[in-house]
């Protein structure tokens, strides 16, 4: 894996494998957690992923459905730990996902609060930031509704809010700006150029390719829980695209033997 003792390395995915059980009932679930042998068959989410992201980069995570960008995504965030391999991440790492994670039950206000306090701020420091978040998610009266009658934008707006405000070394957006208006969406991609500016590191999970080439410093491909690459936006961007459309294509069965090669799809897509 390439520069893995640099001093610069914020994160550090080093051989990364994530098994899923798969049952086919309650019951055999619940033996599973008892009786190691009851267990059918597992799911390969990532297989010997080694990635490494550098202070103050933009990193995009790019795949078809399904092809374990979020489970990296939560694995870095420390949501979830890899059945292999380990992550290494240095500093303070703020996750944005498109249903926000907040509860649905309390309001927004109590929301930035409850998210807040989980984060470890006291009072004050919450009191300190609460007005500039309520400002930038600007969502009006809906701030002292419950969440649960908020749309996917008004969540999301909200989450993004929360998420650049309590000021983490690394931001990981997952699909979050895909479900917000144009307006939101630049404003959130100005605040994300500020980030960036100041050395803090972005993880970009998203289908957004247009948004990628313009942010992203390089481009991380995934494809069924593997590794295809990692290279600039000029050489992932135009490579999974090509893949992508041919993949739509495919019959069910060609779909699940086809393991894209990255320089055969530059050859072919790049000139």
């Amino acid at each position: 894996m390439d520069d893995i003792h640099t001093g610069e390395n914020v994160i550090v995915c080093d051989h990364i494998v994530k098994d899923y059980s798969l049952y086919s009932t309650f019951g055999d679930k619940i033996k599973g957690l008892f009786l190691k042998e009851s267990r059918v068959s597992t799911f390969r989410a990532l297989d010997d992923i080694s990635v490494t992201m550098k202070k103050g980069e933009c990193v995009g995570l790019i795949g078809l459905n399904g092809s374990g960008k979020s489970t990296l995504a939560s694995i870095i965030t420390g949501i979830t730990s890899p059945s292999s391999g380990s992550v290494s991440v240095q500093g303070e790492v703020s996750m944005l996902c498109a249903s926000s994670g907040m509860r649905s039950q309390l309001s927004g206000i109590d929301n930035i609060r409850f998210k807040c306090l989980l984060l470890g701020f006291n009072e004050k420091q919450i009191k300190e930031i609460e007005q500039d978040i309520i400002d930038f998610a600007d969502i009006g009266i809906h701030i002292n509704q419950p969440v649960k009658t908020y749309s996917s934008g008004m969540r999301s707006r909200l989450g993004f809010a929360i998420s650049v405000h309590v000021n983490p070394d690394i931001l990981i957006i997952d699909e979050a700006l895909s479900v917000g208006d144009s307006s939101f969406t630049e404003k959130c991609l100005k605040k994300v150029d500020e980030f960036k500016d100041s050395g803090k590191t972005i993880v970009f999970v998203s289908h957004a390719v247009t948004t990628m080439t313009t942010f992203c410093d390089r481009i991380i491909w995934i494809n069924q829980g593997k590794l295809i690459g990692v290279g600039t936006p000029d050489e992932i961007i135009k490579p999974y695209c090509g893949f992508a459309r041919e993949f739509n294509g495919m019959t069910n069965e060609q779909r699940k033997e086809c393991m894209p090669d990255l320089k055969e799809y530059q050859q072919k897509y790049c000139g």
